[in-house]
């Protein structure tokens, strides 16, 4: 089975809250909620991949990425491996371009919303991150 790479957004704002959406129920996963983001193209550069699906899923652009973590996760019937950039000096508002609800949430309330479990650890680093800044 060929691993999907995915490039993933830990979009911050100014407040320091994180942006999730809502998969589509008819995706992998759907109903589930997500970071932002999606499949690098053969050749792509993982940052080319976080521009190009921010500003088409959600019409913002950013200034800053930097690597967070790497996830490789075998669902059984899908392998992914997510590279995970946290995201901040954004430009624009965030919009729901493919008609996904969005949510501005703390990392404490991350825990209020079901992800696939290949986001746990991108869950996990983000609240860990947040305790030792309190």
């Amino acid at each position: 089975m060929a691993v999907v790479h995915v490039a993933v957004a830990v979009v911050m704002d100014a407040r320091q809250r994180i942006l999730i959406s809502r998969r589509a129920g008819s995706a992998h996963q759907g109903g589930l909620w997500e970071f932002p983001g999606g499949k690098v193209e053969p050749g792509e550069p993982v940052r080319d991949a976080l521009a190009r699906e921010l500003r088409e899923e959600l019409g913002i652009g950013f200034g800053v990425a930097q690597p967070l973590l790497l996830v490789p996760f075998d669902y059984g019937d899908k392998a992914v491996l997510l590279d995970v950039y946290q995201v901040t000096g954004l430009t624009g508002e965030a919009r729901g371009l493919e008609g996904q609800p969005l949510a501005w949430v703390t990392a404490t309330e991350l825990s209020q919303y079901p992800f696939p479990a290949a986001n746990v650890p991108i869950v996990a680093a983000l609240q860990a991150e947040r305790r030792a800044v309190s």
